[in-house]
Order: C-alpha cells, then structure tokens, then sequence
C-alpha cells in the first residue's frame, strides 16, 4: 500500500503571525509534524502543501518535500482542508504517482509521534475503513451545559440537569491533529469525515488547540511536562 502525508502550512495567519513556523521550545512548530512522519516510516512521500516560500524553505530543511506551491484557489479563507488534499493527490497524479492512503496532518500538531501515527495507521489497516480521526474527550459533558437567556441560566438539555456525569455518554471532538485517509473513499466523498469513520482517541494531556498566544504558552509548557525523562 503506498501512502503519503500530507502537511497542510498556509502562510497567512492573523492571530498569532507565522503561526506555522513559529519557534516551539527551540525549533519551528511545524519541525515536530515534518519528523513524526519522517521517524514513523510508514509513508512513501512527507509533502508540505503551502503557499509560502519561508515555509516551503524551512520544510525542506527538515527533510520535507515541497514540489509545487499552493494555488490561489486553495490559499484563501474559504478554501478547506478537502480542497486542499485535492489539489495534492491531483498534482501527483498528473505526474504518474499515485496514492492507496493519505495522512493529513496539521502544521501545529507537536504532540504527535511517529508512534502514535504508526498505532493510528495500523488501527487504520486493520478496520479498512473510508477514514480514520484523531479524537479526545471533552473534559466535562456537553450534555450539562448551561446557556444565558435573558440574562438566566438555564439548562440547554434539561432532561440531564440532574444525570450524574459518569452515567452520561461519553463525548468527543477532534483534537486538530491528524487524519488518515482512503484515497479511493476521500476521491468520492470530498470530505474528512466520511460514512465509515472510525475513531483514534488521544489522551488529553497531548491535546492543546493553539489559537492565540495563550494557548501557545500553555501547549510548550504541556509539551516539557510529557517530556522531561527524553
């Protein structure tokens, strides 16, 4: 089976410049995906879809390949991840290469291991499915949550005001980090999520969404807390 992973960079980022290739804890962010995929050795092409040239620089210094730059069309705000992947898997199409499996995994993902992706991708193997989603728990039930009505709380689902936690389901959300793909499944369906997704579920101390320059400060001192014995 041949696969590639694919590494989606934009360049433009307005709540934290540079976001993908900010320095996290001594090397840029998007270092730690580029050397997962590497390290895992599961993939027959680690690509970097970006429209930046400093980014595209600096993923090839950490042994990723850049073999064309992003379009226009996929380099805007309205453009998509699945877009994006199209592109992708089109460009080497029209240069003979093909692809069985697609990783996609985020730029800003340092809490992935080549360990962990080659636990996911197994998994992957094994279940044959359209797709696989990295996951984690959400930290209390949603199922509890409270809304603000004309200035009072109220329940949003009262029929769980009064469940206790543990009896209700557990639920999850995707934790930004990655996906795996079946590249037949994916050219169909034009979508990350499809009818048969299965999940890979991450603990969350190696969860952080970095969205402003908060987040970025609690993610490098989550990362030097799982890290202190390497």
């Amino acid at each position: 089976m041949k696969s590639i992973a694919i590494i989606t960079a934009r360049g433009g980022s307005k709540r934290i410049p540079k976001k993908n290739i900010k320095d996290f804890l001594g090397k840029p962010i998007i270092a730690y995906s580029i050397e997962a995929a590497l390290k895992s050795e599961l993939f027959d092409e680690v690509m970097v879809s970006t429209d930046s040239e400093k980014i595209a620089e600096i993923s090839k210094q950490y042994g990723a390949k850049v073999p064309f730059m992003r379009s226009t069309a996929t380099s805007n705000n309205f453009a998509v991840t699945a877009d994006v992947l199209a592109e992708v898997l089109e460009r080497y199409w029209n240069i003979g290469k093909t692809f069985d499996a697609v990783l996609c995994l985020y730029p800003t993902a340092p809490f992935v291991t080549a360990e962990r992706l080659k636990d996911a991708y197994a998994k992957f193997i094994l279940a044959k499915p359209d797709s696989l989603m990295s996951v984690v728990r959400f930290d209390f039930p949603p199922q509890r949550a409270v809304v603000i009505r004309d200035g009072r709380i109220e329940f949003q689902s009262p029929e769980y005001a009064l469940t206790r936690s543990q009896d209700l389901e557990p639920l999850y959300h995707d934790c930004g980090q990655f996906y795996i793909l079946d590249t037949e499944s994916f050219s169909k369906h034009h979508a990350l999520v499809m009818p048969n997704t299965v999940p890979y579920i991450i603990p969350d101390e190696e969860v952080q969404d970095i969205d402003n320059e908060s987040d970025w400060l609690i993610a490098e001192a989550k990362y030097k807390v799982l890290h202190t014995e390497e």
